[in-house]
C-alpha cells in the first residue's frame, strides 16, 4: 500500500464516518474522529462536549466575523483576542498533525484536508449524497424521525460549512478542495470503501 493519510470530509447523513471506519479496517490502519475530541479535551482540560460542539461548528462572534467577510486570519491580524473556538481549533491542528506524523491513518472531518495540505502523502475525500438517502440513513442509524433528520442535516451541514470557510477561506464541499468526491447514495457505502481502498493499494 502506498503510504496515504486519508482525510474524509462528509455531508451529514452521507455515511462518511462509516466509510472511514470500514476503510481503516480494510487497510489495517487507525481511524481518528471522536478520538481527536478526547485528545484535545485531555490537553486543554475542557469537557468532551465543549470540544465536540465547537470542534467543527461556527458559533457566536465567529459567525458574525464570517458574515462581515472577516476570515480567521484577518481576525487574528486585527489584534482580536483569541476565542475559545480558536483555541480549540489550534489544539486540533496540533493533534491532527501529530497523528499524521505517526504514520498512515484515516482522519474524519475537522478541516484535516486543509490542516495537512503541506503533507504530500494525503488523499482528501469528500462524501456526499442526495437528501433522501441522508434522511433515511440518519433515521435508521439514530432511530429518529424524518423531520428530526432533516433538521439535523440542515443545521450540521450549515455549521460545518461556516466553520470550514472561516478557517480555510475555501468553500466546504467544493470539488477543487479534494482529490476525490464520492456520492454514497448512488455508489453505496461498500463501493465507496472499495474505490478509496483501490487508490491506496495501487
Amino acid at each position: 500500500m502506498q503510504k496515504k493519510i486519508i482525510t474524509i470530509s462528509r455531508e451529514c447523513g452521507s455515511g462518511g464516518h462509516t466509510i472511514g471506519q470500514e476503510l481503516a479496517k480494510e487497510l489495517g490502519i487507525p481511524i481518528y474522529d471522536k478520538e481527536i475530541i478526547s485528545m484535545v479535551a485531555k490537553e486543554k482540560g475542557y469537557t468532551e462536549e465543549i470540544i465536540e460542539n465547537k470542534g467543527e461548528h461556527m458559533t457566536g462572534s465567529m459567525l458574525f466575523n464570517l458574515v462581515n467577510n472577516l476570515s480567521h486570519a484577518n481576525s487574528i491580524l486585527s489584534g482580536n483576542n483569541i476565542s475559545l473556538q480558536d483555541e480549540i481549533y489550534f489544539s486540533q491542528v496540533k493533534v491532527i498533525r501529530e497523528l499524521a506524523d505517526r504514520g498512515v491513518c484515516v482522519i474524519v472531518g475537522r478541516c484535516a484536508d486543509h490542516i495537512l495540505k503541506e503533507y504530500p502523502n494525503c488523499l482528501n475525500i469528500f462524501i456526499h449524497a442526495d437528501l433522501d438517502f441522508r434522511i433515511k440513513h440518519l433515521m435508521e442509524q439514530d432511530h429518529i424521525s424524518s423531520e428530526e433528520a432533516k433538521k439535523r442535516i440542515s443545521s450540521t451541514d450549515k455549521a460545518r460549512s461556516y466553520h470550514y470557510q472561516y478557517y480555510t477561506e475555501k468553500k466546504w464541499g467544493n470539488s477543487q478542495n479534494y482529490h476525490l468526491c464520492l456520492d454514497s447514495g448512488t455508489l453505496g457505502i461498500e463501493k465507496c470503501v472499495s474505490i478509496i481502498e483501490n487508490i491506496c493499494i495501487d
